[in-house]
């Protein structure tokens, strides 16, 4: 066991999120989302919601400051009356690690699985809310810029 590391995280999460490069994308996907139908890579965190791993996540994850486009939400399909109100935890967790404000992008239901095919990897939840699914695109960690390759000299 380790100081500081979420309760939430395997030791599988841990090595994908370490394994991820710049540009790389994480699904985080509510109880409902078909995961194992579109991931490279599936990590289960039964027993868990997207709150929690999103927050876990953060801690470690800086998003994409590049493109403008960090953070995807699944559209809600037309004509379905719900409001999907854990959107805005989501915000508030993100803005606790993140400096700048991201927007949110929304993606049609088809073309989220179509993204979500893509992704480096899927983490399935059990959360029961609706249309909780994110996508998280990984920027990069800040370092010495004067340095070469980030080490100080002596």
């Amino acid at each position: 066991m380790l100081k500081g590391i979420p309760s939430v995280f395997s030791p599988e999460l841990m090595k994908i999120l370490l394994e991820m490069g710049h540009g790389d994308e994480i699904v985080i996907a509510d109880g409902n989302f078909p995961a194992a139908n579109y991931a490279q890579r599936l990590v289960t965190c039964s027993g868990t919601g997207v709150r929690e791993v999103l927050d876990a996540v953060m801690k470690f994850f800086p998003l994409d400051t590049f493109t403008g486009d960090a953070v995807f939400l699944m559209a809600v399909v037309p004509g379905d009356p719900v409001k999907p109100l854990i959107r805005e935890d989501f915000k508030k967790i993100i803005a606790q690690y993140e400096i700048r404000n991201m927007d949110f992008k929304f993606l049609e239901r088809n073309a989220f699985y179509e993204r979500t095919k893509k992704a480096f990897a899927v983490i399935a939840t059990s959360e029961s809310a609706r249309y909780a699914n994110i996508i998280l695109k990984k920027g990069v960690v800040e370092g010495d810029t004067d340095q070469p390759n980030g080490w100080p000299l002596p």
